[in-house]
């Protein structure tokens, strides 16, 4: 035989037996191997897992192999076994898991000199291994433990098994005082946790503990017992109680809280009545009540005054922006942290305020380095200062080379071969890690390889994580443009506006259910899909048929043309209804004034929904940009409107 042709028959051999040729050309079978393994691991099968892991050693998935054979005996492995695996997939998220895993068997047996030395590497410690961390630390007494374990205390969550020796210690050394205490219960308190106030009391000095009677008592009927206690306040656990109970009423209805309150405050300490009515006065902003800013001030005028979270200013300003006060607007801004100021939402309304009082120069200060952000705040910043929207001249697209050396890193491959076996969590960790330190080129290109497998939640927030150079076609693709067009024009609804709404409900997954059971591209509830099809006519609907894409976006945007046509043609309260329904929509409205349509929306009370609009009308800037290149499109400003009164 010719030499020539014996060298290619030996290679082909060698491709077939090495599974090169036969079982590595088919990534069906081998990831059906793959997930057979997995379930081996998960079952706690190592036979089975040691048979597939030579079937998968040129898999992407190779590296999870290993892991799951690794964790499997990790109890029983030797440093130098953990160490090789952590060599071998340096820099990987299966080595940050396995160095998390082993870090917390360490901590249990009190390795702490290894504990350390393998603790320094990890990426991404979470509050258990946080704590077990401070422990060691705190024997040795480090000072900066010490005040940075205190920060975790106030929190009006259960923590980690490995948080108690710290806080003990803590407590011990009256590095968390009797004062810390008490503002953890109260914590606790206005998350409604009795269980957990009750716990942290065991830590008070024994003459001081809640009386859980009392408490249970409160919780149960809070009105009931405001009525049978109000005279007998005397102590510190009687005075927190019925704070529990004040807050319990003030969480359904107003007046009967301010009635109580009015009853009981002269027992209360100026620091308690400080206290009850920033919160009065924040929970009359959630509810659009104009008594709220007095309330907000009386809070803050009383010699003694309890600490405002961030929160509370928060609302604070809203209800000063819905009031129309504009020096309370300033001074509250200026009462936020330095972190908080420089959130694009505080900006833009001290912007505003400042112009407001006639200090314009002051303003365009703030607005102008606000208006390069490519998000709600900064396209409002370039409308205050007279600019509109054009067609992003900024977009810089990736070459062909750049996406193919993206396409070709190990992580992308694994995230990609998870997808390829509908593990959408598995294959959302393993992105999250492989792009977290990328830089604006690899973040365009890594976005331009999730667009085309059509993972399109990926591409779009990874194209909104750069920072100088985008590509618009990422952060705002349209697919299925020629049923949405279509559909659209049938409905004579804004395609651009429904583009807004589809990115921000599914980010164009076909198949995608939320947990209350919304599904589709336009995120339909089983109630709203059946009562559309009624009126469309749809004879035989079954709900299986609200993921088919020219169905969900029929039946939407005929939804969501009813909503806009039952609220005054406007896509601000039309939006808000969509997500929250249109008798919320409706009773945000004022009732004695018309509003600017950015003061309803930053004063929305639902967070996601407030969120939600924000992002939609932002959205459909940019698609009207996309679609109409920004012919006669309407601002954001335009789109947001003015709200009449209810």
């Amino acid at each position: 035989m010719h030499l020539f042709l014996k060298i290619i028959i030996v290679g082909l051999l060698a491709m077939f037996c090495t599974g090169l040729f036969a079982g590595q050309s088919d990534p069906a079978t081998l990831d059906s191997e793959f997930l057979v393994a997995r379930k081996a691991f998960q079952a706690g099968n190592a036979s089975l897992l040691a048979e597939k892991a030579k079937l998968l050693q040129h898999h992407a998935l190779a590296p999870y192999i290993d892991y799951y054979q690794n964790r499997l005996f990790l109890r029983s492995s030797d440093v130098s076994t953990i160490r090789d695996f952590l060599a071998r997939h340096d820099d990987t998220l299966v080595a940050e898991r396995l160095r998390a895993e082993w870090l917390k068997l360490l901590a249990q047996n009190q390795q702490w000199v290894l504990f350390e030395s393998e603790f320094e590497p990890l990426v991404n410690p979470d509050t258990e291994l946080r704590c077990y961390a401070y422990q060691h630390r705190i024997e040795r007494n480090d000072a900066d433990a010490q005040n940075e374990a205190r920060q975790l205390w106030f929190t009006a969550d259960s923590m980690p098994d490995s948080c108690t020796p710290v806080f003990n210690a803590l407590i011990a050394r009256n590095v968390i005082t009797v004062d810390d205490r008490w503002a953890r219960i109260r914590l606790a308190l206005e998350a409604g946790k009795t269980g957990m106030a009750n716990y942290i009391s065991r830590r008070l000095p024994a003459s001081e503990t809640l009386n859980r009677d009392k408490l249970d008592a409160a919780a149960k009927n809070p009105l009931r017992y405001l009525k049978s206690n109000h005279a007998k306040i005397k102590t510190r656990s009687d005075r927190e109680i019925v704070l529990f109970a004040l807050l319990r009423l003030l969480s359904t209805d107003t007046n009967p809280a301010l009635a109580k309150w009015l009853k009981v405050k002269n027992a209360l300490t100026p620091s308690d009545q400080s206290y009850f009515l920033a919160r009065l006065g924040y929970r009359a902003a959630l509810r659009h009540d104009s008594r709220a800013l007095d309330w907000f001030k009386a809070a803050q005028n009383i010699k003694t005054t309890y600490p405002m979270t961030e929160t509370l200013l928060t609302w604070q300003v809203r209800a000063a922006l819905r009031a129309g006060d504009w020096d309370n607007v300033l001074e509250t801004i200026e009462r936020m942290s330095v972190e908080e100021q420089a959130d694009g939402a505080w900006q833009y309304w001290r912007a505003r305020a400042l112009k407001e009082k006639g200090l314009t120069g002051d303003a365009n200060k703030i607005l102008i380095p606000l208006s390069k952000a490519h998000n709600y705040y900064g396209q409002l910043a370039k409308e205050e200062l007279g600019s509109i929207l054009t067609a992003a001249k900024d977009s810089v697209p990736v070459t062909a080379e750049e996406v193919l050396a993206m396409e070709k890193m190990p992580g992308v491959q694994r995230t990609l071969a998870f997808y390829r076996m509908d593990l959408r969590t598995e294959a959302y960790r393993e992105w999250v890690w492989t792009v977290r330190y990328f830089n604006d080129r690899q973040f365009l290109a890594a976005a331009e390889i999730a667009q085309r497998y059509g993972y399109y939640d990926r591409s779009i927030n990874t194209a909104n994580r750069t920072a100088e150079q985008h590509d618009f076609r990422l952060r705002f693709p349209t697919p299925h443009r020629k049923a949405l067009h279509a559909i659209a024009k049938e409905q004579d609804i804004d395609e651009a506006w429904v583009y807004g709404i589809i990115r921000q409900e599914s980010r164009f997954l076909v198949n995608v259910t939320s947990s209350a059971g919304a599904r589709g591209l336009m995120q339909l509830m089983p109630d709203t899909a059946k009562w559309v099809a009624r009126q469309l006519g749809m004879a035989n609907f079954q709900q299986n048929l609200v993921t088919q894409i020219d169905i969900n976006l029929r039946l939407g945007t005929y939804y969501l043309k009813h909503v806009f046509s039952s609220l005054d043609d406007q896509p601000l309260l039309a939006s808000a209804a969509y997500n929250a329904g249109p008798g919320r929509a409706r009773r945000w409205r004022d009732e004695e004034q018309i509003l600017e349509g950015a003061i309803y929306a930053e004063t929305i009370p639902f967070s996601e929904t407030r969120d939600y609009v924000k992002k939609v009308l932002k959205n459909s800037v940019y698609y009207a940009n996309v679609l109409e290149h920004g012919q006669n499109a309407p601002t954001l400003k335009e789109r947001l409107g003015v709200v009449g009164k209810k």
